[in-house]
């Protein structure tokens, strides 16, 4: 369940200044049940079945708005913000974790032309991230391929929250160029750096558990955990337009294409590649669309790019993904202003993708490597507008 409640008041003061205040509450809960039967007995025993998650924010902000002259504005003041997350250790526990912060709150943007809309945007912020509820339940999910009475390997372990996991803070710079073209489209580029504290990653390791075997009761677990710190930044850039707005006598192509580098370490992690999960080094999208001129056919279509990565998770466990790439493409006939028929492809180059996880216990190294098999999805859809 989730409850949500805003509030900003704002108040125009002299010399183009306004006064800007709000609240934000935030409140997630969540409750769930689990059983789990192996050979008519509960090897879960000693957890409780009903379990609870919550997680409260509280923020305050001030600040003003200034226009200083026509080609500078900027927005300066505080924000505190306060988080709480409770989780359930399945014993009757549910320890608490409270931490707050104030920091202050800087933005800026230049327009070299007052009456154009290119600009410069620059930000100073920080910010909380709470853990998922899910993560804060301690209750294990079993390897579903070793049962409880013996031992698994580390490439198929249990799964477990921590009801102690301490949120996110990353505070964060960003510096944005937009520069908007005569005819239409716009050319930007975004700048980011960011520096995370309590960094939270799922590891593997083994652990003395209730439900382990005996004698020594040890079971490989994946639970996550705050790391500490970590720091990623990266450029993004993007450009929308037409080929004609480049090349004289050229169709009239929209042009849709972006591309983001990025590159992040964790600290307490050993390199190389100690990069955060699921970012690669790179992400491309290239797409167009054309309509044929005199006709109502619009065809289009587009391309997805992202190089294959590793990514060291612990000194003892990393992970590599595979190079992906998909073709979406669609046509699209125009019957009248509200009604027109689209037909949709999308992962059009159905291919299979790999993935590894590997990790080293005792001196031997266990790797397990997937393979996902994707599929074409076509759709045709009739769109009315009333």
């Amino acid at each position: 369940r989730t409850a949500t409640l805003s509030s900003k008041l704002s108040k125009l003061l002299d010399g183009d200044h306004s006064l800007v205040s709000g609240a934000e509450i935030e409140r997630l809960s969540r409750s769930e049940s689990r059983s789990t039967e192996q050979d008519n007995q509960d090897p879960l025993a000693d957890f409780e079945g009903d379990l609870q998650a919550s997680s409260l924010r509280l923020a305050l902000y001030a600040q003003d708005e200034w226009a200083i002259n026509p080609n500078w504005s900027a927005h300066a003041g505080l924000r505190w913000e306060s988080i709480r997350t409770q989780g359930d250790n399945g014993d009757g526990t549910r320890p608490d974790n409270r931490s707050s912060v104030l920091t202050p709150l800087m933005h800026a943007v230049w327009k070299p032309d007052p009456k154009s809309r290119d600009q410069i945007r620059m930000s100073l912020t920080r910010s909380y991230k709470a853990p998922t509820l899910q993560n804060l339940v301690a209750r294990p999910v079993l390897s579903s391929r070793y049962p409880a009475d013996g031992a698994n390997t580390p490439t198929s372990p249990d799964r477990a929250g921590n009801p102690g996991l301490r949120p996110e803070l990353a505070t964060g710079i960003d510096v944005a160029f937009e520069r908007y073209l005569p005819q239409g489209g716009v050319l930007s580029a975004n700048l980011f750096h960011r520096r995370i504290k309590d960094y939270i990653r799922n590891t593997t390791e083994e652990e003395v558990v209730s439900w382990g075997p005996e004698p020594d009761k040890k079971r490989y677990v994946s639970r996550p955990k705050n790391l500490g710190r970590a720091l990623t930044q990266g450029i993004e850039l993007e450009a929308k337009f037409r080929l004609d707005q480049l090349f004289d006598g050229a169709p009239p192509v929209e042009l849709r294409n972006n591309l983001s580098l990025f590159h992040s370490r964790v600290a307490q992690v050993p390199g190389p590649d100690n990069r955060l999960d699921e970012q690669p080094r790179a992400t491309a999208n290239l797409g167009a669309d054309y309509r044929f001129r005199g006709t109502p056919l619009t065809l289009g279509g587009s391309v997805n790019l992202t190089p294959g990565y590793r990514t060291q998770v612990s000194e003892l466990q990393d992970r590599e993904a595979g190079f992906k790439r998909q073709f979406d493409a669609f046509a699209l006939w125009v019957f009248n202003p509200g009604v027109q028929l689209r037909l949709m492809a999308s992962n059009l180059t159905a291919a299979d993708y790999l993935s590894s996880n590997a990790v080293e216990a005792a001196g031997l190294r266990t790797q397990a490597v997937s393979t996902t098999p994707t599929t074409t999805n076509w759709q045709l859809r009739l769109e009315l507008k009333l």
